[in-house]
């Protein structure tokens, strides 16, 4: 057991979030003050004091940039009051999908992130379900990277469905595929598909069989939807019963809301890494708190014990 004492706070990007993780932890969120000047700018100020303690900053980093900067701002604070350790809890881990050079002359987003975290002056990164594993290997410092098959698989055992068949919409996903279908011995297929642009899918086809299946679509993030949506359809037409569909983080642009209510899927399972956008939340989105998984694994790092029973898949 650590004799230190832990604190927890949270950026304003997902303050409900940081409150329940507070709640679940066992500890009240820390005092925090924003000053606002008149051209945007802020400066966050600890109202308490942080000297030799661990501190735990809760921020998911979805855009815009300022949930980054925040984040940057209170780690570099917590550093300059002297807090001993400095864990960042992110969540959702922004420009995640920026993890390699995949055409000449392009940024490698998530590995400057990764920089500055750790310029700023964390000590520890917690996340869940980065777009690529690899990201991990873009810090010098730990990095305990969780998943949300923790969270889903108890769900998807909930709803006893027979012939299950877990599914991945894309090639990339396809390990996630296999995990989850080895763990709840079930079938797995995988839906090919090639774009030009972001966004943007040109050819979609199927690879594996799934008539009279039930099938769980598994991703670590939808964003416009289509590729999710294109997915259930072409699971339907190859005779699939039902079509589900179970992601992390919610990043839900453009027409995505409207995209899941027109779809052919039964259901869209997600996280609370990202909050959903007031008002547009639909009969089919299902919400499930991260905030359990991420307050014990606080206290297992906290007291220097083992995490790796988090890890079932």
């Amino acid at each position: 057991m650590s004799s230190q004492n832990a604190l927890i706070f949270s950026t304003r990007s997902n303050s409900n979030l940081g409150q329940n993780i507070a709640n679940e932890y066992g500890e009240k969120l820390g005092k925090i003050n924003f000053l606002e000047f008149s051209d945007g700018e802020y400066q966050p100020s600890y109202e308490q004091s942080v000297r030799g303690s661990r501190v735990f900053i809760i921020a998911s980093t979805f855009p815009p940039a300022d949930n980054l900067m925040e984040l940057l701002l209170m780690i570099d604070a917590a550093k300059r009051a002297s807090a001993d350790k400095i864990t960042a809890v992110i969540p959702y881990f922004g420009l995640a999908r920026q993890d390699r050079k995949d055409k000449p002359r392009v940024p490698i987003g998530a590995k400057l992130v990764a920089n500055l975290l750790t310029a700023a002056g964390a000590t520890r990164i917690m996340t869940l379900d980065l777009h690529a594993d690899q990201i991990q290997g873009f810090f010098e410092i730990p990095v305990d990277h969780l998943y949300a098959s923790t969270i889903f698989v108890d769900y998807i055992k909930s709803l006893k469905l027979e012939n299950l068949t877990i599914a991945s919409p894309d090639m990339g996903g396809a390990k996630r595929a296999r995990n989850y279908a080895r763990y709840l011995e079930a079938e797995v297929v995988i839906c090919y598909k090639e774009r030009k642009k972001a966004n943007n899918i040109d050819f979609m086809t199927l690879i594996g069989d799934v008539k009279d299946r039930n099938v769980i679509l598994v991703d670590d993030m939808i964003d416009t939807a289509g590729t999710l949506t294109k997915a259930a359809q072409i699971l339907i037409e190859n005779g699939a019963k039902t079509v589900r569909a179970m992601a992390t983080h919610a990043v839900f642009s453009a027409n995505a809301y409207e995209n899941i209510q027109n779809s052919l899927l039964d259901e869209v399972v997600v996280t609370d890494t990202i909050p959903l956008k007031d008002g547009k939340n639909t009969s089919k989105i299902k919400v499930l708190s991260c905030a359990p998984l991420f307050a014990e694994v606080m206290h297992m790092v906290h007291d220097k014990q083992s995490i790796s029973s988090k890890f079932i898949i």
